[in-house]
């Protein structure tokens, strides 16, 4: 069971609503990094699963306002509602804790509806972790990204290895933002740490580059890989 505490500024403590694949790496994860985690899901035998992992564990229905009420959590700085194909669930949980007024709210939805949805609702953050992923992986299929996280609608960081025409040549040299668009943002070399690019950065073969631009332009540019 939640502690009753003040809420905390820098939030320190999270409620994970909802214990399954997602919402258990969540929470797991936050943990690991050092948070106080509640858990909560209405099947008894998945939070017996993560009884032994996560701060706090309960069994409760999260679209009952007075259940979360007695576990605190309208007193929790940050709230993750991770409940999955319950569309109902999701949207009635995300509902009670806007009435809590907590602070940062995480949703997951499961279609892109289903997020304008819980944003109107008042999520102040919606997930669309299948969706996302599955566009990850599409653009790294069919280009040459080493890895590929976009940011917003038009906007991306790729890793990729550094083009045969840039090498030898300072990035100020190669005029990459003029010719491309994007700007190189680190650099890996073999048997180094990433290290922030300068304009006097000097690329040389095998480079492993981040780049940041909008995606067109970061996908041109790691295709003349």
């Amino acid at each position: 069971m939640a502690r009753k505490t003040d809420r905390e500024p820098g939030g320190g403590r999270v409620a994970v609503l909802g214990l399954g694949r997602f919402g258990a790496s969540v929470a797991r994860e936050l943990v690991r990094r050092g948070s106080e985690v509640l858990g909560i899901d209405s099947d008894p035998v998945i939070a017996q699963r993560y009884a032994d992992e996560l701060t706090h564990i309960a069994v409760a229905d999260t679209t009952d306002p007075e259940a979360l009420r007695q576990l605190d959590v309208p007193q929790f700085h940050r709230a993750v509602v991770a409940i999955g194909t319950d569309l109902e669930a999701s949207i009635l949980t995300t509902a009670t804790l806007v009435d809590f007024e907590i602070p940062h709210i995480w949703a997951k939805a499961i279609s892109r509806q289903h997020g304008r949805i819980l944003e109107r609702v008042g999520a102040h953050h919606v997930v669309l972790p299948e969706h996302e992923m599955g566009e990850r992986v599409a653009h790294l299929v069919t280009g040459r990204m080493i890895d590929y996280i976009k940011f917003e609608d038009d906007f991306a960081m790729v890793k990729t290895v550094a083009p045969h025409g840039i090498v030898g040549r300072s990035l100020a040299e190669s005029g990459l933002r003029q010719a491309f668009g994007i700007t190189v943002v680190g650099v890996k070399r073999r048997g180094e740490e990433f290290t922030y690019a300068t304009q006097d950065t000097v690329v040389r073969a095998g480079d492993v580059l981040i780049v940041s631009g909008r995606i067109d332009d970061v996908e041109a540019f790691a295709n003349r890989t």
